[in-house]
């Protein structure tokens, strides 16, 4: 039977994608596209933003060939966050590579603005701290490399953009150039108390309001597709918003108390909350999403998480990750390694730039297995630090982690991830979370699904993965952890080994 049908986009770190979902939720069909990153100096990431295109369109037809065009309802997207490129307005060609999120190339500048009296005021507009991840620094890095880059973007020549305004722009064949609240509030320009960009933070990074896209709500009509070999002209599209929120969303948070960790090649945990957090234990204040009501959210981010594993496999000569896991979990513990994936910095909660990665505890009684299962306890290990820190800035238990991503797959990993937390793991029976998230913002918008009830009785199936008790030598490795980290920041900044 004909069924009418959401296309979902979710543009990635490592994968363009694509889900076409119908009206009870289930996913129909689906595309995948890779894509490659690219590491032109240490500390810098960047992308080719014509190749993000063309993945994109290539997920998408292979999504589509199979379903009936002229049902095509409508399209939403997801993507990774804090990505930014600059192009023109005029002829939409990209002035710039995309500049990842992963990338370090802007820490100079956010020292520069670090020392500014108005930098003081940052946490409390933005709820993040000053630092490379956010686009800010990099739109100033970027204009900086363009030639009379600020004087074109105070003309309005320039569009300074993350993924989903270059996506939504391609769409539209250039006649919409918007975000939604949820990237928006991760640019470091825009305050989120107001839901707006702000004159503070703007004068403060030295960025032309006028190159920046007008902020719109995650779900509803933000144009209509144009100009498209692959979909008809005249589809709306009705949904935007930042991959880790819209897991969030395709993981049941729109209800109260859900926490969700996105695993993938750096992860994020988040929370929807009522109120900012009490306290400042290196955790962000973000908007979750606007879907009809605006909502903020309690998160962190971890740049190393997947990465950390396959940089480890470089490292080893075993490139196949199942071969890597195999081995990784043929021992039963580290034999005393700990891998720090310090390898631009580290993130939340502890925000040090400065941090370079290490492998300690290693004797003569190592085996590659040891370090092998040293990279995939850095990721359990990086959430607990993470998860430990929100709840103390918002004085909150969390009692169950709600997981998506590639490495939740890795069913001793997820084991090891419960053991550490002591918290039950919610595995959602969905790889796409975050491309679902974002198709349930648009059927908000069509009115398929207008309340809370309506969406929570389409969430996956789901494993839940509950923690092995008298895990006191967890408790002691973790202890062992956290000095490991204490080196990588020691190394770095104050010349001790």
């Amino acid at each position: 039977m004909s069924q009418p049908f959401i296309l979902a986009i979710d543009e990635g770190t490592t994968n363009a994608k694509a889900i076409a979902v119908n009206q009870s939720g289930e996913v129909l069909a689906k595309g995948s596209v890779g894509l490659e990153l690219t590491h032109p100096h240490p500390g810098w990431a960047e992308q080719d933003p014509e190749q993000i295109w063309r993945a994109t369109v290539a997920a998408i037809e292979q999504c589509v060939v199979a379903l009936e065009p002229d049902l095509l309802a409508g399209i939403a997207i997801s993507n990774q966050r804090e990505s930014v490129l600059v192009w023109d307005r005029k002829t939409g060609a990209a002035l710039t590579p995309l500049v990842s999120w992963q990338c370090r190339r802007s820490e100079a500048i956010c020292e520069q603005v670090g020392q500014k009296p108005e930098a003081q005021q940052v946490k409390a507009l933005t709820g993040s701290v000053i630092d490379p991840l956010f686009p800010a620094s990099k739109i100033r890095w970027l204009l900086n490399h363009i030639d009379n880059g600020t004087e074109r973007a105070l003309r309005g020549e320039l569009c300074a953009g993350t993924v989903d305004s270059w996506l939504v722009w391609k769409l539209s064949n250039g006649k919409q150039f918007v975000t939604d609240a949820s990237n928006a509030s991760r640019y470091q320009l825009f305050n989120i108390n107001r839901f707006a960009w702000d004159p503070l933070l703007l004068d403060l990074y030295q960025i032309p309001m006028q190159c920046l896209p007008k902020v719109v709500a995650s779900s509803g009509e933000r144009g209509l597709t144009q100009g498209l070999s692959f979909v008809a002209d005249g589809v709306p599209i009705l949904a935007q918003a930042g991959d880790s929120h819209a897991a969030l969303y395709g993981q049941g948070g729109f209800n109260p108390g859900v926490v969700k960790a996105t695993y993938g090649t750096g992860s994020s945990l988040m929370v929807r909350i009522e109120q900012a957090p009490k306290h400042d234990f290196g955790v962000s204040t973000t908007v979750a999403w606007d879907d009809g009501k605006p909502s903020l959210a309690m998160e962190g981010n971890i740049t190393h998480t997947g990465s950390a594993i396959k940089f480890i496999s470089k490292i080893l000569g075993i490139l196949d990750i199942d071969t890597l896991s195999q081995l990784a979990w043929s021992v039963e513990d580290t034999n005393g390694v700990f891998f720090v994936p310090a390898l631009a910095g580290l993130g939340a909660p502890h925000w040090d730039v400065k941090a370079r990665g290490l492998i300690t505890g290693l004797t003569d009684a190592v085996t590659p297995a040891h370090i092998a299962r040293a990279a995939f306890e850095s990721v359990a290990y990086q959430v607990a630090d993470l998860l430990f820190a929100m709840e103390a800035s918002a004085e909150i238990s969390l009692y169950e982690l709600s997981v998506d991503g590639g490495p939740t797959q890795n069913r001793q990993l997820m084991q090891f991830q419960a053991d550490l937390l002591q918290k039950r793991i919610v595995k959602r029976d969905v790889v796409e979370v975050s491309a679902l998230g974002a198709a349930f913002l648009a059927g908000k918008a069509l009115g398929w699904w207008p309340d809370a009830a309506s969406l929570s009785k389409l969430l996956p199936a789901s494993e839940v993965i509950t923690p092995n008790p008298n895990m006191i030598h967890i408790h002691n490795n973790y202890k062992s952890w956290k000095r490991a980290v204490q080196r990588t920041r020691f190394q770095a900044n104050d010349g001790e080994v």
